[in-house]
């Protein structure tokens, strides 16, 4: 099972009224598993840069200025994700600008039924809980003492750990700087593969527990089975 998790950067909160997508991070994970494969593009959104937004980020028009347009990176983008399921936090937010660049690219957009949202799986776990991504690292205990504002990779690899904590918890020494995305997952032994086989355990009694048997019998007073089986029934 081949799922990438996902997480962009933008202008604004708006897909449909001019704000655009400005940095993407993605991440790939096989089996629940990190392979250690990334995706980062910084794109120039063809627009200024709100001092509102930059302050989230911490990404300037400026800095932008030379990067390339969607148009340009779209086909890539699409190659690394494949067909696979896409998992991201408020998932309709990060899928919906993509969307948008690829409506303006002439492209079909991806279909909402492939996403998973991980805001809707901390909610289920967790009601009544905080469901913000810094509200579950905080509960996973995973460190963002590194992260002093936001990025498409830098948030795409916490959500990758929540994620897996949010469906059954991370894999002992699991990093997400695993080397080389073709090491086989561990197979985990069944029950039946790991239980030892044994002989058969001999029942048959010996000669000596044979005589010791015949001997306490010898001292039992109207034993049932030496009593006729009419006299048994009436018993």
């Amino acid at each position: 099972m081949r799922q990438i998790i996902l997480d962009t950067e933008t202008t604004g909160l708006n897909a449909r009224g001019g704000d655009r997508l400005v940095e993407i991070g993605a991440i790939e994970l096989v089996n629940h598993m990190p392979t250690g494969r990334t995706y980062q593009v910084y794109i120039n959104p063809e627009r200024d840069m709100p001092a509102e937004a930059e302050r989230v980020h911490g990404i300037s028009a400026a800095f932008l200025a030379d990067k390339p347009l969607f148009a340009a990176i779209v086909d890539e983008f699409l190659s690394f994700i494949g067909d696979a399921l896409l998992v991201a936090h408020n998932a309709s937010f990060d899928i919906g600008f993509v969307n948008a660049e690829l409506e303006r690219a002439g492209r079909n957009p991806l279909p909402t039924d492939r996403t998973i949202d991980t805001v809707e799986l901390a909610r289920r776990k967790f009601p009544g809980a905080q469901a913000s991504l810094d509200a579950l690292c905080r509960r996973f205990q995973i460190d963002t003492t590194h992260r002093t504002k936001h990025g498409a990779l830098l948030d795409a690899e916490l959500l990758a750990k929540v994620y897996l904590e949010l469906v059954g918890g991370r894999e002992p020494g699991l990093l997400l700087n695993v080397a080389n995305a073709s090491t086989p997952a561990p197979v985990i032994a069944t029950r039946e593969h790991a239980a030892a086989v044994h002989p058969p355990r001999p029942h048959a009694p010996s000669a000596e527990e044979a005589a010791a048997h015949a001997a306490f019998v010898t001292t039992l007073k109207n034993p049932l089975w030496n009593k006729p089986a009419d006299a048994t029934a009436a018993a």
